[in-house]
């Protein structure tokens, strides 16, 4: 852990909540993140209900990103996901997602459990990454089984005459992410249990905390005596239980724990 170190020109002084959380942090034997959409918005993603920017402002999600309309229209289906993966494909993580990763090098964070699937945590470094709700990092054939990366699926989709990217087999590709109408990896969720169990410390970045079995996971932590740290504008249900409470930008906010942290770039 490096000393504290001056406040650059230009920087602001880390508060209070952030010198708590800090704290907190130095003190725990295991600390995990757990990040919703709201920590990718800084990068230009928007989140998926804010009024006017939301992803199903001006979209049904049961008709365009449920299990069964990618099996009953996957035309429709793949004309979504088709420009989602445009949209995602050059998206650059933020200074948010670089603390996170730079906390984990430096010893002071065992993990991320993230619901978002748009591959950001792991081009900023994080290495320790759970992605319970999968990635667009790959597709995969439900028939045969077979995967192939973005880059490949998105020739097959440009190439398809009806715009449908297809296995070598001739099955319609599926985005490695979890729809709606389907359970969660077990093995992912499995991890993200036996890790918010275990944790002295949970940052929740980004997140309503409403969407289950995911928000199950604060509870747990909570649950084995440990501490909730709440980085996110807007309330959620665990708000009156947190140890921590930061509502602000999260770029921000992260910025600020890092200061009190007293971390380097």
């Amino acid at each position: 852990m490096t000393g504290a170190r001056p406040i650059e020109r230009g920087r602001t002084p880390s508060g209070p909540q952030a010198r708590a959380l800090a704290e907190l942090i130095r003190a725990a034997d295991c600390a995990v993140a757990l990040t919703g959409a709201g920590i990718s918005v800084p990068s230009g993603i928007p989140d998926f209900r804010s009024p006017g920017t939301g992803l199903w402002e001006n979209v049904d999600p049961m008709e365009v990103a449920h299990i069964d309309a990618f099996h009953r229209d996957p035309s429709r289906f793949w004309s979504f996901y088709g420009e989602r993966f445009q949209t995602l494909e050059h998206k650059q993580p933020n200074r948010a997602h670089e603390v996170l990763a730079q906390l984990e090098r430096d010893g002071l964070l065992d993990a991320v459990i993230t619901q978002n699937v748009d591959r950001l945590h792991a081009r900023a470094g994080s290495v320790e990454l759970i992605e319970v709700h999968g990635s667009i990092s790959h597709s995969v054939c439900l028939e045969c089984r077979g995967r192939f990366p973005i880059g490949e699926v998105r020739s097959r989709h440009a190439s398809d005459p009806e715009r449908i990217p297809r296995c070598d087999c001739g099955s319609v590709l599926k985005p490695d992410v979890v729809l709606f109408g389907e359970y969660l990896p077990e093995e992912a969720l499995l991890r993200a249990q036996r890790l918010a169990a275990s944790a002295d410390v949970m940052l929740c970045i980004g997140s309503s905390l409403e969407v289950y079995p995911v928000a199950q996971l604060p509870e747990l932590t909570l649950a084995r005596g440990g501490k909730l740290a709440i980085l996110t504008q807007g309330p959620t249900p665990f708000d009156g239980l947190a140890a921590v409470r930061m509502g602000g930008d999260v770029v921000a906010e992260l910025e600020a724990l890092s200061e009190a942290l007293g971390l380097t770039r």
